[in-house]
């Protein structure tokens, strides 16, 4: 396991939720002003220095629920709110997306071109915003700094442990369902065409050498593909030519997006699994909520601008009927974890909590997990 994955998932998955609500905001026709602020808000949050320095410390990661808990609270760092069907998913969408992208990656350091690819899309939501422009640039300041000097071992090392944390994943999404990219049954289907990595050559030829190294014999072989050589590597500059399309805004045409559990048994027992065995790490997981919520700095809206709901489905019925449907195993409410209760830790999370608190609006979810206090009180 790779102790730098972390801030690459974080970033990349918080990309995909900014296309996302990006999407949905004006798919409802919310007014422009109020959806600028709810980006505004949510980028300056995901961005905040603090928050940063948190999450590119050396670190392994911890489980789906415990990554879902900050993504939750940060799509609710503004005006909006989401409820928990919406918010799961939201969250399916953007995991799925991400999944596709490094599974596609044509080298495991392309994984860092991914992710300079949804900054810079990030950056076009704030043009006009340059205080955050800044943040998002000295974000990218420290990638180019910690990962540009990484090995091919180490990025591939990163590579695997993002589809470890992938792997049981296996929910269709309408999009890739329609492109035929993905399945009946949640898994991806992988290319046999296009680039190949830069830096190698395209397959078909067999190449034996003798015992000083000079070359007595070529054998070409049928790949079965349609390979071409890869045009140039992309950049990984503040600013330049990234070449790679994987991980840009797929939801820049208005379109709805569905997502569909997979039906699959063993799909279900994994998750089912995940929920109630006993977790070795689980203070540790309580212990990095707190750290990287503590460092988001939740800013408080001023003056008397009401909040709005924002559905990602088609209807209110869809969100309702999903919220009604959706499998007892796949629930996201509680973070069931074997722990003993640490009081110092619960007074820390519960002052960080109350910062996540809109006043003067009404909460649109009665959930028991909708806390994180509720969470522990769980246990």
């Amino acid at each position: 396991m790779s102790v730098r994955t972390l801030p690459l998932l974080f970033l990349n998955l918080g990309g995909e939720m900014l296309y996302i609500l990006d999407q949905r905001l004006r798919a409802q026709n919310i007014p422009g002003d109020k959806a600028r602020k709810v980006l505004n808000d949510i980028i300056s949050t995901m961005f905040n220095r603090k928050f940063m320095e948190e999450l590119f410390k050396p670190q392994e990661l911890y489980s789906k629920k415990a990554l879902r808990t900050v993504y939750e609270r940060l799509a609710h760092a503004s005006i909006m709110k989401l409820n928990q069907a919406s918010m799961d998913k939201l969250y399916d969408l953007m995991t799925m997306a991400f999944k596709y992208q490094v599974l596609l990656c044509p080298r495991p350091k392309d994984v860092l071109l991914v992710t300079f690819n949804h900054l810079d899309t990030i950056k076009g939501f704030i043009r006009d915003s340059p205080t955050i422009l800044q943040q998002v640039d000295e974000t990218l300041r420290q990638l180019t700094e910690i990962y540009g000097g990484l090995s091919a071992g180490e990025f591939q090392l990163i590579r695997q442990t993002l589809l470890i944390f992938f792997q049981d994943l296996h929910i269709r999404v309408s999009m890739f369902l329609k492109d035929k990219v993905q399945n009946n049954n949640g898994r991806f289907v992988l290319p046999v065409s296009g680039p190949v990595p830069w830096g190698t050559e395209v397959p078909g030829l067999i190449r034996m050498f003798n015992n000083k190294g000079e070359e007595v014999k070529r054998i070409e072989f049928k790949h079965g593909g349609n390979y071409v050589p890869a045009p140039k590597e992309g950049s990984f500059e503040l600013y330049g030519d990234r070449v790679l399309k994987l991980g840009t805004n797929m939801y820049s045409v208005n379109q709805p997006v569905e997502t569909h559990v997979s039906g699959s048994s063993k799909n279900l027992a994994s998750w089912t699994q995940e929920s109630i065995a006993p977790n070795p790490l689980a203070k540790e997981e309580l212990n990095f909520l707190a750290r990287l919520m503590g460092g988001m700095e939740i800013k408080k809206p001023s003056g008397p601008e009401p909040g709005f709901r924002l559905n990602l489905f088609t209807t209110d019925e869809e969100e309702e009927q999903a919220a009604l449907t959706r499998p007892e195993e796949l629930s996201y409410e509680v973070i069931n974890i074997q722990a003993t209760q640490d009081q110092q830790r619960s007074e820390e999370l519960a002052r960080i909590m109350g910062e996540f608190e809109i006043t003067e609006q009404p909460r649109l979810s009665t959930s028991k997990g909708d806390d994180l206090l509720a969470m522990m009180d769980e246990l």
